[in-house]
């Protein structure tokens, strides 16, 4: 089978879908299957294009296994949403260009459409090829949740194309049960709509020591560090975090490792509140995210309220692999909520209620007993429902149904 998969990052970005595709692809490719990736070059999330990539407009590869075009993109401040616009304009017309002869049986995009309508459209309305969309976010919802998406017409533009493209495939991945109205709202009945939850790479995260390089680097192998690593945007509401961070022992250190459009403004709250017990970190290289993630006792899941009815943070994924604790701020009821409280591996608070974070964060310092049986809870979780390979079995199920016009298991 000959399978294009569309989607804005791949490895080795720094987005949290860039290396679930990664693994996704090489999965594929080592099962028999022709696997062409048509991505964006590396910018996230500081939306910077590195000068090794500053070439063609079109840089074609092979890594591991995997056919790989990855479409130049111009570098903009992703604070901004009309330079992010335009990046994914760039993204757009590029991939679509590549659409036009990319060799293909069948499709997965993964969504908003705002990034991937055009080469989505090239390749299943004009060369008719079946495809499987992979709903990440529900869009317009999470936009309109965040205040990003004011305008009426907007909204409705990204409605139109989200609708067109999710209606359009012949199947609609799903990443948590939370997502069915939403997308039902985009008019894909349930009978298309498929769940398959995100993965995590359990052979590269796993329980490591909390006494690690990364830890000994940062001075922190005698602290208590509640980690939250990964994008600092817009949807979590981390100022949050710094209130409670203001109300607890100074020897609790809160580390945030990662970057994003949020992360200048948090830095200067925390500075402004004269906060000596946050520290801020860049991203990391990923063959060192073991260690970062080991190097936590309490791992932070953190949604703005509202949020959590359609997001399943892959960070939490993470986690799990890792070992460590999970809690986690969302709204009762959420995805995080329910599967953190199936499996054990967590504690959760409601979204925006300082005093009880603080209160569980405090308790869980003083219960090493509970913090060790929630990992390897979490630990458990991660090996038997989000393994790499048992996601890239489920999708190449799919694609062959579409293929094929077989039915759906």
């Amino acid at each position: 089978m000959r399978i294009c998969v569309v989607a804005l990052q791949y490895t080795p970005d720094g987005g949290p879908s860039a290396p679930l595709y990664g693994m996704l692809c090489e999965r594929l490719a080592r099962a028999g299957h022709a696997v062409t990736m048509i991505c964006a070059v590396p910018h996230y999330p500081a939306g910077k294009v590195s000068p090794e990539y500053r070439r063609g407009f079109l840089q074609r590869s092979v890594e591991k296994g995997v056919r790989v075009i990855r479409v130049r993109v111009p570098s903009v401040n992703r604070a901004s949403l009309p330079a992010r616009l335009m990046q994914f304009l760039a993204f757009q017309i590029g991939a679509a260009i590549a659409a036009l002869r990319v060799p293909c049986d069948v499709v997965l995009a993964g969504n908003p459409a705002i990034e991937v309508f055009c080469p989505f459209a090239v390749l299943t309305v004009l060369r008719r090829r079946p495809a499987v969309f992979s709903i990440h976010d529900v869009y317009p919802d999470v936009g309109i949740a965040l205040g990003i998406f004011r305008s009426r017409m907007v909204i409705a533009v990204v409605r139109a194309l989200e609708g067109f493209c999710a209606r359009r495939a012949s199947a609609v991945r799903i990443l948590s049960e939370s997502f069915a109205p939403g997308v039902s709202r985009l008019g894909v009945p349930e009978s298309r709509m498929h769940l398959v939850y995100d993965w995590v790479d359990t052979s590269l995260i796993r329980p490591l020591p909390r006494d690690n390089g990364f830890a000994r680097e940062q001075g922190i192998v005698d602290r208590f560090v509640v980690l939250y690593a990964g994008n600092i945007g817009l949807s979590q509401g981390l100022e949050e975090i710094l209130n409670v961070a203001r109300c607890l022992d100074s020897e609790i250190l809160f580390l945030f490792v990662g970057d994003g459009a949020g992360r200048g403004e948090l830095e200067r709250a925390a500075a402004v509140m004269g906060l000596t017990n946050v520290r801020f970190l860049p991203f990391q290289p990923r063959n060192r995210l073991p260690e970062v993630l080991a190097s936590a006792d309490i791992g932070l899941v953190v949604l703005r309220k509202g949020m959590g009815g359609g997001s399943l943070p892959s960070k939490l994924f993470s986690i799990l692999a890792s070992g460590r604790p999970v809690v986690a701020s969302v709204d009762p009821g959420s995805d995080t909520a329910f599967l953190l409280q199936q499996s054990g591996a967590g504690l959760c608070v409601q979204a925006g209620d300082n005093d009880s974070l603080a209160g569980v964060i405090a308790a869980l310092k003083n219960d090493k007993e509970a913090r060790v049986c929630m990992g390897e809870k979490g630990r458990r979780r991660a090996l038997e429902h989000h393994s790499p390979e048992g996601a890239a079995k489920r999708f190449e199920e799919l694609l062959l149904a579409i293929q094929y016009q077989g039915e759906f298991t």
